[in-house]
């Protein structure tokens, strides 16, 4: 598993979630449609350093301008940066025996699986306690995750029976800088059978080629060498460890940084991110 980008809200970024923690942020409300942010999806347009390409999935936009000032003629606000616009999370095929699709409320018992991990509770905001209440308020921070365009979070669904098994997110905090982050979890049932490979080439090809991001990342403890092993396969390349980099429950550990760019060219004689 690869550390997933933490939640945005108020309180440590890592760590278990009790099962009083409210959801915060705004958010879409409930009879909004899962990943989708309210109205429609922002088009495709450059960013500050960065240009999206025309594929699917839309980027990162400037944003509404602030309103003007009630006492004066002029847009006071008119130099003020601009913030994220909404996102919409596609739906996407990882190869004919997975697919990647929006969070849904019917995913709660991926969430109750997911708690019962002893480690995915502890690098996640899965509740460490399953409740209904606290599995429904995970589900809908991943819908206000792509509302407030922090990023464009994933259930991994298995085709043949349309059972969601784990997650991945594509994560644009940094994407200013000209790089994103990507993290995914898995839970005992859909491992070893090469989901989590699927899943993170197809998202790695799409931000790539299709979002046209610089630069992608992941985090993973030195000791995660499966998960060091699916992504080398898939391109990226260790660049270093970054010592108590992450609060990992209750205490601070080491992350590896493996790193995977636009411009790199094959990785050991394969394509990057190939198809």
């Amino acid at each position: 598993m690869a550390a997933p980008e933490p939640d945005p809200r108020p309180g440590p970024t890592s760590g278990p979630t009790s099962d009083s923690e409210p959801d915060t942020g705004p958010g879409p409300g409930p009879d909004t449609p899962p990943g989708t942010a309210p109205g429609p999806a922002p088009a495709a347009r450059s960013g500050p350093g960065l240009g999206f390409g025309s594929g699917p999935g839309p980027g990162l936009g400037s944003g509404p301008r602030p309103g003007t000032d009630a006492d004066s003629d002029t847009d006071a606000d008119s130099d003020a940066p601009a913030g994220p616009e909404p996102l919409t999370v596609p739906s996407m095929s990882a190869g004919p025996d997975f697919g990647l699709r929006p969070w849904e409320m019917s995913d709660l018992p991926l969430v109750r699986e997911a708690a019962q991990d002893p480690y995915i509770p502890l690098i996640t905001t899965i509740p460490a306690r399953y409740s209904d209440k606290a599995a429904e308020a995970f589900v809908r921070r991943q819908w206000d995750r792509a509302a407030t365009g922090h990023g464009y979070p994933f259930a991994i669904v298995r085709s043949r029976d349309r059972r969601p098994v784990g997650a991945i997110g594509l994560w644009l905090r940094d994407l200013p800088q000209g790089r994103a982050s990507i993290g995914y979890w898995m839970v005992a049932s859909g491992r070893g059978q090469g989901v989590t490979r699927a899943a993170l080439r197809t998202v790695t090809h799409w931000a790539l080629h299709d979002l046209r991001v610089p630069r992608l990342q992941l985090f993973i403890e030195p000791w995660n060498t499966a998960s060091a092993h699916i992504a080398e396969d898939v391109g990226y390349r260790r660049e270093g460890l970054l010592r108590g980099w992450q609060q990992v429950g209750d205490e601070r550990r080491d992350m590896a940084v493996y790193g995977l760019l636009n411009s790199d060219g094959p990785a050991d004689g394969r394509a990057v991110a190939e198809d």
